[in-house]
């Protein structure tokens, strides 16, 4: 399943979910990489 992420404050990451951590940051695989940043929800990608 395919999730978006934010890095910082302007960087945005797309790939597939890995896991959720304890503190709320989603963990993704992109292009064989492990991403970690706060999930974007509906109402922030608008």
């Amino acid at each position: 399943m395919l999730r978006t992420i934010m890095i910082g404050s302007r960087i945005m990451a797309q790939g597939q979910y890995v896991k959720t951590l304890t503190d709320g940051r989603m963990v993704l695989r992109v292009d064989g990489r492990l991403m970690v940043g706060h999930p974007v929800t509906q109402d922030k990608a608008a």
